[in-house]
């Protein structure tokens, strides 16, 4: 039991017991939803899973609904998969053949304080929950998850490298494009394992620490030249930057993995009449270590809803 001491309230106290009377609804999701439904039900919360029913393994305060069965009303906090909703409403299940869509009159239903959770976002999303009033949380919008999750990211481009290469990541040359928390965490462990590192950016803060960390850098409007050499060129700009100009400009073996967020920074259809291999890569977490990443969201979200019962708690005192 954890006791916890309100500041200002006269030496009162709320004991809070976990996440113990808590309800939260886990909509749809992958392998990584299982890490958080075991770290939720670990903390005493109640959980209605929806999108589950193929799911062999029960947990311990967590029943399988459907969606026309949830009492939103009830419900403290919603959980989606990563990438949240189609444009349609739809949630992926891989544990269920029915179609769960989620709509704006579900969220209307849930109390004032609900708070929706979601790894990415969409303007369908995050248009109902705006027209439902409720809070949306994007969990990788946070740098903390962002940095976390660039540990499984790398290790599955290097695996892709690997697959789909005949020659070694070591002395290769490597154009890794944008230092943001993703790109700095490929450029380091592909120069760390021997290869020959350039990495492209537009700030010019950022075409300073890449000189800082040994790489080789390049302003992002020179990108042609830069990767005409390239033996692997590793994407992480969510808007088209391998243009058919810039693949163009490829040597015929070089390899694209693009692990921006679907539709990607590449021009695949050009990629692929030109005969260069490209991959689209995004969710590379989910895929090579789901139970990492599944624990990076676990234990992100556990706090997020630790901090929200706490305060939700302090206002009934």
């Amino acid at each position: 039991m954890n006791e916890i001491y309100i500041p200002g309230l006269m030496e009162k106290k709320v004991i809070v017991l976990m996440l113990t009377g808590m309800q939260i609804a886990v909509i749809g999701g992958d392998a990584r939803q299982l890490e958080i439904i075991r770290k939720l039900t670990e903390l005493d919360a109640k959980l209605s899973l929806i999108g589950f029913e193929q799911l062999d393994h029960a947990f311990t305060g967590a029943s399988k609904e459907k969606i026309d069965e949830v009492d939103f009303s009830v419900q403290d906090a919603l959980i989606l998969p990563v990438p949240g909703t189609s444009m349609e409403g739809q949630v992926e299940t891989i544990f269920s053949n029915e179609k769960v869509v989620l709509i704006k009159e579900m969220l209307e239903k849930t109390p004032g304080h609900c708070t929706v959770y979601s790894g990415i976002s969409n303007s369908y999303l995050t248009g109902i929950t705006n027209q439902a009033n409720r809070k949306l949380v994007q969990l990788f919008a946070r740098d903390d998850v962002a940095i976390y999750n660039s540990i499984p990211t790398v290790e599955g481009t290097i695996m892709m490298a690997i697959q789909h290469t005949d020659f070694t990541i070591h002395g290769s040359k490597v154009a890794v494009l944008g230092l943001g928390r993703v790109g700095m965490s490929v450029a380091r462990t592909f120069h760390a394992l021997g290869a020959k590192v350039k990495v492209g950016a537009r700030k010019s803060e950022h075409i300073a620490r890449i000189t800082e960390m040994g790489l080789e850098p390049f302003l992002l409007s020179d990108i042609g030249n830069a990767v005409s050499d390239s033996d692997i060129c590793i994407n992480t700009i969510p808007h088209q930057i391998v243009t058919a100009s810039v693949i163009s400009r490829m040597p015929a073996h070089t390899l694209i993995i693009d692990l921006a967020s679907k539709p990607g920074g590449t021009d695949f259809r050009y990629a692929e009449k030109r005969g260069i291999k490209a991959l689209l890569a995004p969710g590379l977490p989910g895929i090579v270590a789901p139970k990492t990443a599944g624990q990076i969201l676990a234990n992100v979200l556990s706090q997020l809803l630790m901090d929200d019962f706490i305060n939700r708690k302090e206002k009934e005192v």
